[in-house]
């Protein structure tokens, strides 16, 4: 069992959809700021919750509304641009 440092104060958001070839972003929960064997002490806002040893800083974020370690969905890929049909001009 490691332990994860959360940091309330930092929002994970993440791609969760493409509206033409923009990202739509949507904020998942607080970040995890780090993963260690052993709690250190921390200032406030930041505290520590216990957590799975597979959990990494980058891949996971803290859930406010399940109070839980999550970790952060795959964005969905870019869609291709439409490019439309470029005129045809013979001639000179």
């Amino acid at each position: 069992m490691k332990n994860a440092l959360i940091s309330p104060n930092e929002q994970v958001s993440y791609i969760s959809a493409w509206d033409e070839q923009k990202p739509v972003y949507t904020v998942l929960g607080q970040r995890v700021a780090q993963v260690e064997d052993a709690q250190f002490e921390v200032a406030p806002p930041l505290f520590w919750l216990a957590c799975a040893d597979d959990v990494t800083a980058m891949g996971f974020y803290y859930s406010e509304i399940s109070l839980a370690i999550v970790q952060i969905p795959e964005s969905p890929p870019q869609p291709t641009p439409v490019v439309p049909e470029q005129p045809v001009t013979t001639g000179s």
